[in-house]
């Protein structure tokens, strides 16, 4: 299906570019990598000073290493390259060592907002830091862990995660009828428990 066409005489105020993109390391562990850019068409007067056309007014990174087998993250590292104030906004990158310890499939996005949010940490980043939990299920679909996931699944033992997890896969659905006819019936949103049988 194709977009409605834009309306003629726009102009562009904006554009933000993010990245996500995951590496698997020689130590059988992930990098999880984001990277925010925001440009300006036009001259912006920023209180720091002016912020010419198409340079940018934030340019951040991101980078967490994971472990593969407990999701929880083993190093963290953020980086500021371009900010709207210099000299005051990089400072709480160092900060972002923080989420080291945290499991991105157990509450990391609660526990995110818990140590980094508001003043504790730049909008940007934590921003940023919230999109990781869904980058590492992406790198890790197709690995052995999650073909281990899909077939105990399969056997019974547990619903698969992706199961009402969004509007397509709920199980009173037609897809889940025709992919995953074992889960068939559930009613939508029912929390993820694991059951007996096969």
């Amino acid at each position: 299906m194709q977009s409605t066409p834009a309306t003629d005489g726009r102009t562009k105020l904006h554009t933000r570019t993010v990245v996500l993109e995951a590496f698997a390391r020689g130590d059988g562990n992930i990098d999880l990598e984001a990277a925010l850019t925001d440009v300006k068409p036009q001259d912006l007067q920023l209180q720091s000073g002016v912020r010419a056309a198409g340079e940018p007014v934030h340019q951040m990174r991101l980078r967490l290493t994971v472990d593969t087998k407990t999701f929880c993250v083993v190093a963290a590292e953020a980086v500021s390259d371009r900010v709207p104030y210099p000299g005051y906004c990089e400072p709480v990158t160092a900060d972002y060592q923080a989420m080291i310890g945290l499991n991105l499939m157990k509450g990391f996005r609660r526990e995110l907002r818990e140590r980094l949010a508001g003043i504790k940490g730049c909008t940007h980043l934590t921003e940023l830091a919230q999109q990781l939990p869904t980058l590492a299920i992406q790198a890790m679909a197709g690995s052995a862990m999650a073909r281990r996931a899909q077939e105990a699944g399969e056997r019974g033992l547990r619903k698969p995660l992706q199961l009402d997890s969004c509007h397509a896969l709920r199980t009173d659905g037609e897809a889940v009828r025709r992919y995953y006819p074992k889960w068939y019936g559930g009613t939508a949103n029912e929390p993820q428990t694991a059951t007996e049988g096969g």
